[in-house]
Parts: structure tokens; C-alpha cells; sequence
């Protein structure tokens, strides 16, 4: 690290002497063609490094794996007044994360990543950088923040004044002109929901975009997507990298739902969460206000329920939340149907949450549907609030002497239009920096969010490879529970059987740092790239 005021010394190239050798074994074929280079032969190699107590960095690809013989030089924020009253300009390269924070006293120190932040040295001089911006997917609150901190950080950090935007996600790169970015045209996007870039699902043609960012001359590209997006990235450095070129894919996770492993949150969540607390409020007071009032409320979450359960948690006027990873059962004893005479009984009114992934089986058997997919490859999802809404109305049409009224309040694409709270608007804020002091820095490969508290540079396949799942065997879903009085609508066999899981689970992952099972025999004698 250097102090203020003290001329940086040069830094060397990122150490390589304990790296196996990187030379593409995928030759570029005779037409330039993105098919010599199988997809994902890449994403397979991890870069790997060993140390003392089981101590493994999983450590990102730089672009002096491939092109050895890089210049570097001084990072221009040395000299940028704002960063004057600093005390240190750079993060130690040597600097890591950990992925897990919590460990007992004789676990190996494990899995560790490379902290974000600016460099002494970088790879990239201002003038000839050349930037590109696109967002795919759906949308979430915080994309205009990403791209107005992208933009103005490369501007006011960097002096980088060539930044443009591609237009409607992945195919936007092959089928549409890009629309030049400044802090000027950028300055008050922040305050719109959606994206000013457009966005779209599928599109996503390898060649075709690599064909793209070398004849506009692209030598940084930022993706702004869900885990989709991300594993398109990934095949996009893997191209990128195949035809040798000096070109930075830097990935920004984007996800509503918070399900992408290995970081502590995805940005928009916090809006979401916030903005859901409104459709509760409205369904609990038309609840409240009625004879045996019963409102159901649906909330994203595909595969994962997040956002149902922190708004649960931070509603306090939930009596049932309902998410994928949870299984529940409508008729018979112990099951929802049940339940909700009870409470209804007890209080004369009720308020059910309901992430849109839940019960799909149920839906599905109920209906005789035959799984499609949307263009992203996602499931299409059957209407679960308009499912279990007329599923309650015909239960209790069969007593009389029992009747309700049912309110359905369906906020999904109301919560993810909106424009980001406070909290992701600094949070897209660090994002953004961290990624284009990467790029900057000659990382590539790459995406970034915080892990454990600390912003971290996470290799693709890491954030691709699962996708991160409400835990019902944890103490916040027993928190959840607690709070609204429900019942797990497990038998103990599942619970036992989800307890098993995790186990092997966290078995395989001992086994993975401790060397058994593992491309890594032994972590602290670990010295290339499997």
C-alpha cells in the first residue's frame, strides 16, 4: 500500500511463477470461428493458489495469463485531488476475502478471493480505453445507478472518456447501434426505475459479440445480469481470450430474487424487500377491514424465497408465508386449507405471502402442464396467487355458514420498476467502482460483489455453478415461523431427510478445502491452475 504524497514504486506483473502454464491448448480456428474453442473448457480451469492451514485463493484470470508481455502504468487516481486526503491510495495486492467468516477453531482457513479496489499499476492507459455497457434480463431496482457509476467512474476516476451503451441486452451487440454514454447524459438516471439501455432475454450469439467488440475496437466490457447473463459472460471472456485479445469482461450479478451463491447480497433486494412492505400493508388492511378477511399477497422469487421471507420478517403482519424451497400441502390434516380455518377462527382475518415459485408441482399435477421455457431457459411459471386464491375460495364455498373474502394483490412487476432505495444506490455505488478498478487493474473474467462485508473479485463459475436457496433447516426460517405461527407442513422424514443433504453438503465442501475428492491434493502444497 502507498501512503499519500509518496511516489508509487512500479509493481510488477501478478505473480505467475506458481501458476501452471496457461497457453490455450484450443487454437483459433481458420475462420476466426468461436466453435474451436468448446464452451465452457475455460470456465473449467480454475485458477487456483495454495497456502498455509489449508488457505486456497480462488483467484480471478488476468490478462498477463495470455498476453505475458503487458505494459502497466501509474494508476492516475495518485493525482486525483479527491482521492488526496486518502491515507492509502491502493489496495495490497496481497489482500483476500474469505468466504466464510464464521469457522471453528481447527477448521482449515479456507476458500479466500481477491479483495476489489484500485491497483498501483494498471493495464490500461485512459486514452485508449474503450467501453461498453449492457444490461439483460429482467429488469431490478439499481441498473440506472450501475451504469451512471460505470460511466461516471471511468470519466472522473480514470479520465476515460469513451464509454457506450448497447442497447437491448446481448443481441443489442449484433443488431443495434450503440448509444454514446457521459456523466451528462448519465446524470440523473439514477433516479428512474428500469434501465435506459433496454434489456432482453436470450440473444446471446458468442461470435457474433466478440465480432462486435473487436471491430468497434472494445476493450472493457461490463455485463450487468442474473446468473444467466453471468454464464454468457463467461463464454464471452472465453472467446475473448481464445483470439488473444486485450479486452477486459468484467460481470455486475444482478438478481431481484438474491439468488446468486457465494455473495452476501444482490443489489435491488433491499428496494424489493421495501417496496413489498406496501402490497402487505394493503392486503392486511383490506383483511382487517372485512368478515373473515383473507389476503394473499404474491412476491418474486422463482427458485428462491427471499424476498417473501424477509418481508414476512420485516412485516410482522404475516400469518403465512409460503416459498419454493418449502413444500406444502393444501387438504387434510396439517395442511394450509386447515390452517387458515384455524386462524381465521382464532382472528377473524389473515395475510399469506406467496413467492411466485411456490407450489408449481402442486399447479402443475392439478393442471396436467407440460414444463415450457422462456427464451432465457427459465421455467415458465404457472400463477400461483390466482391458483391458491380460487383453491381457498372452494374450499370454503363447501360451508356456508362460514363465509370469507379474499383480496389477491400481485405487486411483482410494480417492485422490480421501481428505482432504487438508498441503501442499493451506495450499494450499486461500490459495485460499479469495484468493477472498473478491475478492469482497470488487467482482471478479467470476473465478477464483483461483496463477500462477508468486503468487495471481491469472484472467478464466473463460482457465482454459475449453484444457485443460492433459503436454508428451511436454519434458525431465519425458524425465525420466520416463529413470527407468523405457521406450520412447517413437513413430516419429520423430510425434515430429516433435508437435514442429510446438508451434511453431505458441507462434507463435500470439507472434503474439497481439506484435498480429499479435489483436483487440489493438498491445499498448502497447491501451485497451478486445474
Amino acid at each position: 500500500m502507498e501512503a499519500v504524497g509518496v511516489a508509487p514504486a512500479p509493481v510488477a506483473a501478478p505473480e505467475k511463477k506458481k501458476l501452471l502454464d496457461l497457453k490455450d491448448p484450443f487454437p483459433a480456428a481458420a475462420n476466426g470461428s468461436a466453435k474451436a474453442s468448446p464452451a465452457g473448457k475455460w470456465a473449467m480451469k480454475k485458477k487456483l493458489v495454495g497456502g498455509d492451514a489449508g488457505y486456497v485463493l480462488e483467484d480471478v484470470p488476468h490478462l498477463t495469463d495470455y498476453m505475458p508481455h503487458l505494459p502497466t502504468y501509474p494508476n492516475p487516481l495518485q493525482d486525483n485531488p479527491a482521492y488526496s486526503v486518502v491515507k492509502q491510495y491502493f489496495v495490497n495486492p496481497d489482500d483476500t476475502v474469505t468466504q466464510k467468516i464464521v469457522v471453528h477453531k481447527t477448521s482449515a482457513r479456507g476458500t479466500h478471493f481477491r479483495r476489489a479496489g484500485p491497483r498501483q499499476r494498471v493495464y490500461f492507459q485512459s486514452d485508449e480505453v474503450n467501453a461498453a455497457i449492457v444490461t439483460c434480463g429482467g429488469l431490478c431496482p439499481g441498473l440506472n445507478t450501475v451504469i451512471r457509476e460505470l460511466v461516471c467512474g471511468l470519466y472522473d476516476m480514470y479520465g476515460v472518456t469513451s464509454v457506450v451503451g448497447i442497447e437491448g441486452g446481448y443481441k443489442g451487440f449484433y443488431s443495434k447501434n450503440t448509444v454514446p454514454l457521459t456523466p451528462k447524459s448519465v446524470n440523473d438516471i439514477h433516479k428512474r426505475g428500469g434501465t435506459v439501455l433496454g434489456t432482453s432475454r436470450g440473444g446471446h450469439d458468442t461470435a457474433k459479440i466478440v465480432d462486435c467488440l473487436q471491430d468497434r475496437g472494445i476493450n472493457q466490457v461490463y455485463i450487468i445480469g442474473g446468473d444467466g447473463t453471468q454464464k454468457g459472460a463467461s463464454v464471452i471472456y472465453e472467446e475473448v481470450r481464445r483470439r488473444g485479445l486485450k479486452c477486459s469482461v468484467v460481470g455486475i450479478p444482478k438478481t431481484i430474487d438474491n439468488d446468486i451463491a457465494v455473495i452476501d447480497k444482490s443489489f435491488g433486494f433491499d428496494t424489493a424487500v421495501e417496496e413489498a412492505q406496501r402490497a402487505i400493508n394493503a392486503a392486511h388492511v383490506e383483511a382487517e377491514s372485512a368478515e373473515n378477511g383473507i389476503g394473499v399477497v404474491k412476491l418474486m422469487g422463482r427458485n428462491s424465497g427471499f424476498i417473501a421471507m424477509y418481508a414476512t420478517l420485516a412485516s410482522r403482519d404475516v400469518d403465512c408465508c409460503l416459498i419454493p424451497e418449502s413444500p406444502f400441502y393444501l387438504e387434510g390434516k396439517g395442511g394450509l386449507l386447515e390452517f387458515i380455518e384455524k386462524r381465521l377462527k382464532d382472528n377473524g382475518h389473515m395475510v399469506i405471502v406467496v413467492a411466485e415459485g411456490a407450489g408449481q408441482d402442486l399447479i402443475a399435477k392439478s393442471m396436467n402442464f407440460v414444463d415450457t421455457q422462456d427464451a432465457s431457459g427459465n421455467k415458465l411459471l404457472l400463477d400461483v396467487g390466482l391458483w391458491l386464491s380460487q383453491k381457498i375460495k372452494d374450499h370454503f364455498k363447501k360451508k356456508p355458514s362460514f363465509p370469507i373474502t379474499l383480496k389477491y394483490i400481485d405487486p411483482t412487476y410494480m417492485i422490480r420498476a421501481v428505482r432504487s432505495n438508498a441503501s442499493d444506490n451506495v450499494y450499486c455505488t461500490l459495485l460499479a467502482h469495484s468493477a472498473l478498478h478491475g478492469a482497470m487493474a488487467g482482471y478479467t473474467g470476473f465478477t464483483v460483489a461483496p463477500v462477508n462485508g468486503r468487495h471481491a473479485y469472484i472467478p464466473f463459475y463460482r457465482i454459475t455453478e449453484k444457485q443460492n436457496k433459503v436454508v428451511i433447516t436454519d434458525r431465519m426460517w425458524a425465525r420466520v415461523l416463529c413470527s407468523t405461527n405457521q406450520p412447517c407442513f413437513l413430516s419429520h422424514e423430510d425434515v430429516e431427510n433435508m437435514k442429510h443433504d446438508d451434511d453431505e453438503h458441507h462434507l463435500h465442501n470439507t472434503q474439497l478445502l481439506e484435498g480429499e475428492s479435489s483436483p487440489v491434493k493438498d491445499a498448502s502444497k497447491c501451485n497451478g491452475t486445474v
